[in-house]
């Protein structure tokens, strides 16, 4: 068995893929939007008590969505069972996130309203998101807060007791709830106990160290998954009346990335190659807060919050002989404060997209700081809080981002209360991912996604602090619903493990590792993950030409087929193997590239975080083609070339046009 996809003849655009039929039917209600949801869940049918006890559903992924998901299902009387590769379901990647979750309270009484939270996604986005999924996701972040507040995740707080409230980048008004830098972790806990007692309860069966690697479908139903002991090798088939993908995002494929070093796009990639379709792979969210590359050894990359740019300066000297001095002896004078003289609406909290490609360009200009990158220059921008200690005291400082601080230090060597830290733009987090309607159903029924696996709310930039409310918004509140709508109609019946459907599943996989294992070739895993990593971040990074992209598929291409000839994969498949686990893993990648590419190559306009050279205004902003380009690409797997179905995008309450943040 080989996983390479079939030749695709020339490198044009429109021969690299086939044009499918649109999709109109995305399931959102009709009338008022601030009705919508309230209006689905009056329509969607309930599934009784008594009846709930006779379902079951696969949840895969133990993170914010995966982990409320699972617990509110459990706790609605559902038999769920959860699986996750981690050791355990606190080690999910939304422990990560560091600087906050946006919900519309209007605590600082600064005009913020749940529409006003739904425009700023939407411009956000680059309106290039649906509205109803938006709008909902900003009704029903109130909740969300309220949710956490009861479980006791600790949020910070002002003096008098109220929550506190900070800015991220985009907006203009504090809606960005936090506890510290430590806003994931709080947040993953509280889902954490929340499973946890469902797993004690028996109405969630908790499955660690298991690895998703296929789904089941029988019937044109998904009904179950193949997964792989992590521990013992053992490869084994669960079935339920539906499956909840929850497995966040791929910004691994780029190799280098803020992602933990295990997240991967395996699961939703399996999900595709079964006919779930994938939507918008090609947008990709650049980071501009990150600790820069310090080597070509290097395995990962670390995120700086966002939130550092309430306080912090960014700047770089306005002479690049300056470029290697000490930032302390350069005088206010001779700094170029470039987020604050390009865009004073915003100043430094514009948005990630826009950031981040201001960075590139003064650092292309021969500005930038730190060590010399071979063939790049200096790869280097300064976040400076020297204003900001002298403003609210050291102590104050450290209250709101010690932990960040202490971070850096550990890893750079340098004090951020002394020196300005240094930051560069990095791969984070993915607005792409598998098609779903308003439901969350992907196009295979029965298939669920939620959190960042799927692609429904921020369209080609996500705004800070918006992964966490919405991972939380699909796990609590809007999968139970939806999916509830979906299990009442199902006929249940126990799909029996020796039927076709299953069997094949398990056979699938079973052959797929024992040809890895038997290339016995010469390159390392690691080896391939990085080429692909440097084609991705070079061809299909922060800046997109036609000709790179053209180049960039050639060469996955060539890699992949590489991969199949002379990958070597040691150990043995029943036993602990990592290299098998990562193997398998960038197999998945190798395919998901050349389709990041092709959806790249094919979207001739910039459009938030993708922005092609080709298609810029005079000033070197962002260009959309509202007239070409308003619609989601869902891509269908054929083997061959990927069908392109479009889903068009109307917007009825959000005027379409040019983001300025000036």
């Amino acid at each position: 068995m080989t996983e390479t996809l079939e030749p695709r003849g020339s490198l044009d655009a429109d021969a690299v893929y086939v044009e499918g039929d649109p999709i109109f039917d995305a399931k959102a209600p009709a009338g008022p939007i601030s009705e919508r949801w309230d209006k689905r869940k009056f329509e969607a049918k309930l599934v009784n008590p008594a009846n709930r006890r006779k379902l079951s559903v696969i949840v895969v992924g133990s993170g914010l969505a995966g982990g409320a998901g699972a617990a509110t299902l459990g706790e609605a009387g559902y038999n769920v069972k959860c699986f996750c590769y981690q050791d355990s379901p606190r080690r999910a990647h939304s422990i990560a996130a560091q600087g906050g979750i946006n919900a519309a309270k209007n605590y600082r009484n600064d005009g913020d309203s749940v529409y006003r939270l739904f425009y700023d996604t939407v411009k956000g986005g680059d309106y290039r998101s649906r509205e109803s999924n938006v709008y909902r996701l900003a009704q029903v972040s109130v909740n969300i807060i309220d949710q956490c507040v009861a479980q006791g995740v600790p949020f910070a707080r002002e003096y008098g007791g109220l929550l506190d409230n900070r800015s991220f980048g985009g907006v203009q008004v504090s809606r960005t709830f936090y506890a510290r830098g430590q806003t994931g972790q709080q947040l993953l806990i509280g889902a954490y106990q929340a499973l946890e007692r469902q797993i004690n309860a028996k109405t969630v069966t908790m499955y660690t160290r298991h690895e998703m690697l296929e789904v089941i479908v029988h019937e044109g139903r998904a009904r179950g998954i193949v997964t792989r002991d992590m521990v013992t090798g053992k490869v084994e088939a669960h079935v339920a009346d539906a499956v909840v993908l929850a497995t966040g995002g791929y910004g691994n494929v780029f190799f280098l990335s803020t992602n933990a070093m295990g997240c991967n796009v395996t699961a939703t990639w399996r999900a595709h190659r079964k006919g779930a379709y994938f939507a918008n792979p090609c947008y990709t969210q650049i980071h501009p807060t990150c600790i820069p590359v310090s080597g070509e050894t290097q395995s990962k990359l670390t995120l700086m919050s966002e939130s550092l740019r309430n306080d912090g300066r960014i700047w770089v000297p306005k002479s690049a002989a300056d470029c290697t001095k000490d930032p302390r002896q350069i005088p206010d004078a001779d700094r170029d404060y470039y987020l604050e003289r390009i865009y004073p609406s915003f100043g430094n909290l514009v948005p990630r997209d826009i950031a981040s490609r201001a960075a590139k360009y003064v650092c292309d200009e021969g500005r930038g700081v730190g060590p010399e990158v071979p063939g790049q220059g200096r790869r280097g921008v300064y976040l400076d809080f020297a204003d900001a200690i002298n403003r609210l005291g050291r102590k104050a400082v450290e209250a709101k981002y010690g932990n960040l601080f202490d971070m850096y230090q550990q890893i750079t060597g340098e004090n951020p209360y002394e020196v300005p830290m240094r930051i560069y733009p990095a791969v984070h987090y993915t607005m792409g991912g598998l098609w779903v309607d308003y439901d969350l159903q992907s196009s295979i029924p029965g298939l669920y996604v939620a959190g960042e696996a799927n692609f429904s709310d921020h369209g080609a930039n996500r705004l800070g602090a918006s992964a966490l409310m919405q991972g939380l918004a699909d796990g609590y509140f809007v999968l139970p619903n939806t999916i509830a709508d979906y299990l009442a109609d199902v006929k249940h019946e126990d799909l029996d493990l020796s039927s076709p459907a299953v069997t094949e599943a398990v056979s699938s996989v079973n052959e797929r590792i024992e040809t890895l294992l038997s290339i016995n070739g010469s390159r390392t895993v690691d080896s391939f993950h990085r080429e692909l990593g440097h084609i991705m971040w070079e061809y299909c990074g922060m800046e997109r030409t036609e000709e790179g992209l053209r180049k960039a598929i050639g060469l996955i291409r060539e890699l992949r087929d590489e991969f199949w000839r002379d990958v070597k994969v040691t150990g043995e498949a029943e036993e602990l193997n990592q290299t098998l686990e990562r193997a398998g893993r960038v197999a998945d990648f190798l395919e998901l590239g050349e389709l990041m590419c092709i959806d790249a190559l094919v979207r001739r306009e910039s459009c938030g975080g993708h922005f092609r050279a080709e298609s810029q205004t005079e000033d070197g902003e962002a260009l959309r083609h509202d007239d070409e380009y308003a619609f989601v690409s869902a891509w269908e797997f054929t083997g061959g070339q990927p069908i392109l179905h479009k889903e068009p995008l109307e917007y009825e309450f959000v005027e379409m046009k040019q983001r300025s943040y000036k």
